[in-house]
């Protein structure tokens, strides 16, 4: 992996971590933190699946050692950076990045949190307990980021950057 491409990572993984922060929306029964998936859109877009991946779980584990996410972090941001990227990377369609986050965060990343919170939080709640929240978060995140990846694909230095980057 190129000096470049780390840099490009670890900035990805600072905004998150800083966006984490200062933007979240109470949805009820969590906090949603849509910048983390906004930058799993971006990265998805930038850098491909196994970047995107490791940035969402160094993200994640940032998050969690600071106190700005729980252990749902992790489900929650590595399931949908993977569908992001593997539905761009089969389809090059920004939007479907923004899908891809949305239904792996959103529906997957939720259903896979029941038996992870039980296992590892010791909490039993009901199948369908972390959709409202999950789903929130992915939506503004990814519409968000379709709409930053969107700009930034538009402008020269990101042309030039992708040529370097994949």
């Amino acid at each position: 992996m190129s000096i470049r491409k780390l840099t490009v990572m670890a900035l990805l993984v600072a905004i998150a971590v800083a966006g984490s922060t200062f933007i979240s929306i109470p949805t009820g029964i969590a906090r949603a933190y849509p910048v983390q998936h906004a930058i799993n859109v971006i990265s998805a877009i930038l850098l491909g699946p196994l970047p995107t991946v490791m940035i969402a779980f160094v993200t994640a584990i940032i998050r969690i050692l600071t106190g700005t996410g729980s252990l749902l972090a992790i489900p929650g941001s590595v399931i949908g950076a993977l569908f992001a990227a593997l539905a761009y990377k089969y389809s090059e369609k920004t939007w479907l990045a923004g899908a891809g986050e949305m239904f792996g965060t959103g529906i997957l990343a939720s259903l896979v949190a029941v038996p992870y919170s039980h296992l590892l939080m010791g909490t039993s709640v009901a199948a369908l307990f972390f959709m409202p929240a999950f789903l929130t978060s992915s939506v503004v995140g990814a519409t968000l980021g379709v709409v930053i990846a969107k700009s930034l694909q538009k402008t020269v230095f990101v042309n030039g950057l992708n040529s370097t980057l994949r």
